[in-house]
């Protein structure tokens, strides 16, 4: 009989989590910890990314702190030199640095030639060049050791656009082509080790967009109505509950399985609003 233990532990791999210092990246690094990986919390301020390694050691878990810009090449590539002297292999890279501007999203009173073209520019970076750069510059001890885990966020949005917020919708839409392009790109070249996917939040409440989501007295929003009225399960997410598709996904238990996009949405993809 399979071990079912076996199928869903991390011990012996090391993770490098982009974004590891925010809520969701904080939230998946923290699991993928508790599955007995070590890891790597990247961000750019290091009191964030500090407080983060020392909340994944006084778990019991081994973290490293690696200040750096995901659109920063040299820094990212000094980070992975760090990475390779403690610990000597990288396994795991979980792209969640990413966010939103105001000026790339339309307000309520704006029409799309409101929209700010240098604001878009920059959320588009952050989002698809903040994934594809860590990606070429982490996953290439993966390709010489054929083996290894690429694990993307995308958004609902990728697939079903959200007014107003054309710039990261647009970005995490590409999210997914590249996910998909590069699950077969590296399979193709470095064989069946290495697998690339993807993880789809739906509605999380963070500093972002808590103030479109919520009223100051903690009620729903418009917006907050609207999404949570498309949600059946009538509630927006709790940063811990991408845990469990994280460490699967990176786990032995996904073998078989790359170029995927997994939604976390409380079922907001499947309703069709009737």
């Amino acid at each position: 009989m399979t071990d079912i233990s076996s199928l869903f532990t991390l011990e012996g791999k090391v993770a490098v989590v982009t974004g590891g210092s925010g809520v969701l990246g904080g939230a998946m690094a923290e699991g993928l910890a508790a599955a007995g990986a070590r890891i790597g919390i990247l961000g750019r301020t290091a009191s964030k990314v500090e407080r983060q390694v020392e909340a994944i050691r006084g778990a019991g878990g081994e973290a490293l702190a690696l200040v750096a810009d995901v659109l920063a090449q040299q820094q990212l590539e000094d980070a992975r030199a760090k990475v390779l002297r403690e610990w000597g292999r990288i396994d795991i890279l979980l792209n969640v640095a990413g966010g939103n501007l105001p000026g790339a999203t339309i307000g309520p009173e704006q029409d799309f030639f409101g929209l700010s073209m240098p604001d878009f520019s920059r959320v588009v970076d952050l989002n698809l060049h903040g994934t594809v750069l860590p990606t070429y510059v982490f996953a290439k001890p993966m390709a010489e050791q054929r083996q290894g885990v690429i694990l993307n966020i995308s958004s609902l949005t990728a697939q079903q656009p959200f007014t107003r917020v054309v710039g990261y919708g647009a970005a995490k839409a590409a999210i997914d082509n590249f996910t998909q392009w590069m699950a077969v790109e590296m399979a193709a070249k470095f064989g069946e080790g290495i697998r690339v996917n993807a993880i789809a939040p739906g509605v999380f409440i963070g500093e972002q967009n808590r103030r479109l989501l919520l009223n100051e007295d903690g009620s729903l929003t418009s917006r907050g109505q609207t999404i949570i009225s498309h949600t059946p399960m009538k509630r927006f997410g709790e940063p811990e509950e991408l845990i469990g598709a994280a460490v699967w996904l990176c786990s032995p238990a996904a073998a078989f399985v790359t170029g995927v996009i997994v939604p976390v949405d409380g079922g907001f993809s499947a309703f069709s609003g009737v």
